[in-house]
């Protein structure tokens, strides 16, 4: 399992310097640099350009050198400063917006996951026990709603449900009166009230997809001979089902949980907006539309590091569940 986890580090590590080098020539493509839309911006809204302060950003992040210059400027200033850029469209170093979204936006994303995997799991695998049953009908037919219905239409749906029953629309991760007060237990609840629906919202998606592939791996794992092997042999159909035929079919979620938290993160985008949410979503959107690169720059590449990580965990994760993973990957 050691040499696993060496192989499988060795390789993130390769994979986040080639994904970097791709991140960063792609906020590089447009025309001129980002000074250049910045001093634009300034000029065509009537204000003032300081001479000084654009001379010594060009200076810091090497806009006159040549690529590789300026791509090695930018992790070193990422690797031994934690400077990832600086944010034109907020005039803030792009380390600063991280640092006021990326709290907020991680809660929401692993909350989600949490409750993506908590929910789908159990209902696949009753679905498959009880096959055809109410029960099964019920969940499948849950589950096509939820991947039918557009996120925003949820949202609004849920919104307009929230303002019928309680008079708030659950806007925003907390009430007005919470918004700027010191933590207490009254603004921690008041949090989790207004996280359930995001939580929904975002989670539905990939919850029922996620019901169907645990209902479908569950049935083919019940079919196969090494069950019927276990009754006849007198093992209980309860300690077959759950020692093996659940550990066997769970094996295919297990490799997908780096892509569903990336999926958590970009789906966000859009509920974020619509729920007024503080989550990187909705700021990563205004953003590419500012053509704000640094800080588009800095979104992706953490994503893309969110992704490698993920997939580690995945990998690590389904080689426990089933060394025959293991074994195939040290083969090769």
């Amino acid at each position: 399992m050691a040499k696993f986890i060496i192989r499988k580090l060795c390789t993130m590590v390769i994979t986040v310097i080639l994904i970097s080098i791709a991140v960063f020539y792609i906020i590089t493509l447009p025309p001129g640099d980002f000074l250049t839309t910045y001093i634009g911006r300034l000029t065509a809204a009537g204000e003032s350009v300081d001479p000084d302060m654009i001379a010594s950003l060009r200076e810091r992040y090497a806009l006159d050198q040549p690529f590789f210059v300026q791509y090695w400027r930018w992790m070193s200033n990422i690797l031994f400063n934690g400077d990832f850029g600086y944010s034109f469209s907020l005039n803030m170093p792009v380390t600063t917006v991280i640092k006021a979204y990326i709290g907020p936006t991680m809660a929401l994303s692993l909350a989600t996951m949490l409750f993506t995997y908590l929910v789908a799991i159990p209902i696949g695998i009753y679905s498959a026990v009880h096959q055809y049953s109410v029960g099964d009908y019920a969940a499948t037919t849950v589950g096509f709603i939820g991947l039918a219905v557009p996120n925003f239409l949820m949202a609004i749906l849920l919104m307009f449900l929230a303002f019928t029953l309680t008079g708030d629309t659950m806007l925003g991760l907390y009430s007005k009166e919470y918004a700027s007060a010191p933590w207490s237990w009254a603004k921690f609840v008041d949090l989790l009230k207004h996280c359930i629906i995001p939580v929904i919202v975002i989670g539905t998606g990939n919850t029922c997809g996620l019901m169907r592939t645990m209902r479908s791996q569950m049935l083919d794992e019940l079919s196969k001979n090494y069950v019927m092997t276990g009754k006849a042999k007198g093992m209980k159909a309860k300690a077959i089902r759950y020692k093996y035929c659940v550990r066997a079919a769970v094996n295919p979620i297990a490799s997908s949980i780096g892509w569903s938290l990336v999926g958590i993160f970009t789906g966000s985008t859009v509920t974020a907006i619509v729920l007024n949410l503080p989550s990187m979503g909705a700021v990563m959107y205004d953003a590419l539309i500012d053509q704000d690169m640094y800080l588009a720059g800095s979104w992706l590449l953490l994503m893309a590091i969110v992704t490698v990580i993920g997939t580690f965990l995945s990998d690590v994760l389904l080689a426990w569940l089933d060394p025959r993973a293991r074994k195939e990957y040290l083969k090769g």
